[in-house]
């Protein structure tokens, strides 16, 4: 699944390619993709002859601020979540289609905007300009501050793990301790910190927390400067491959040497979850 350095990097892909242009059609191929408004007439409606003005991202989501730049009016929010397989692909209109193609969003008369999906659990939405956005994608609702946040601090960290009896892999998984973080990060954060997965929050050290919330920033930076990690199908927004898989501390490296002792990386499954650790580098 994407996590917070995939989204932001298909942010900014985004953010440099599809701004003030209009979108001109949409064609949807999978229907269950849209999920608000279900009627495609609706959701065509909504979003047609709009300008996207900016994308953001909150956690692993991404949302596209849309207005009628003739006007100024807001046309609302276009909100998408990549989840295990999403792919949001800048192509010519030309381009054969991916059999996996969900929702294509027509933008002039040669480029499009592509949604492919292989496991079909990702979504769309178009969120009316007088509703705000959590009321529709009430996954927003739900998260956590964002790890770039000024207010994700030592301080905020150590509130969040307190008094919790469960492994700090787990922890770090749950979007609302933390906002955008998954496996490959939670994996790398926790080998750079030197504390193990399977380590109870309520164990914790201060210094551990410290640690921690330092190598959760920059295992993030690191990953987005690479363009992200693609281990299996994701691609940015030009169809371009991550280069973090390739450095990665321990993630996916069961049984090869450590990238700093030579120990042999452990897998172990934690609340149903994969994880990968050096039993030498962390204690």
């Amino acid at each position: 699944m994407p996590e917070l350095p995939e989204v932001e990097t298909v942010r900014r892909g985004l953010n440099q390619l599809t701004l003030n242009q209009k979108i001109t059609g949409v064609q949807v191929l999978l229907y269950r993709t849209l999920a608000h408004p279900f009627s495609v007439e609706e959701f065509l409606i909504g979003i047609k002859q709009s300008f996207i003005v900016t994308w953001h991202r909150r956690g692993k989501y991404l949302l596209a601020e849309l207005c009628l730049c003739s006007s100024g009016l807001s046309a609302g929010w276009l909100g998408v979540h990549l989840r295990m397989t999403g792919q949001l692909l800048w192509l010519d209109r030309d381009e054969p289609l991916h059999k996996h193609t969900r929702v294509r969003l027509f933008f002039g008369d040669e480029r499009e905007l592509r949604f492919v999906d292989q496991r079909t659990f990702g979504q769309i939405w178009w969120v009316p300009p007088t509703v705000a956005p959590e009321s529709i994608i009430t996954g927003l609702g739900k998260l956590a501050v964002d790890p770039f946040s000024p207010e994700f601090s030592v301080e905020y960290l150590a509130l969040k793990l307190r008094n919790r009896r469960r492994a700090i892999k787990t922890a770090l998984l749950d979007q609302s301790v933390i906002a955008g973080l998954g496996n490959i990060y939670a994996d790398e954060a926790l080998f750079m910190s030197g504390v193990l997965p399977q380590t109870l929050c309520t164990d914790l050290q201060p210094e551990q927390i410290e640690r921690l919330h330092s190598s959760i920033i920059q295992v993030l930076k690191a990953s987005i400067e690479a363009g992200g990690t693609t281990f299996s199908n994701f691609l940015n927004v030009k169809g371009v491959n991550g280069n973090y898989g390739g450095v990665a501390w321990v993630y996916n490296r069961a049984g090869e040497p450590c990238r700093v002792c030579g120990t042999a990386i452990q897998r172990i499954r934690i609340a149903g979850r994969s994880s990968h650790y050096c039993v030498q580098c962390q204690r």
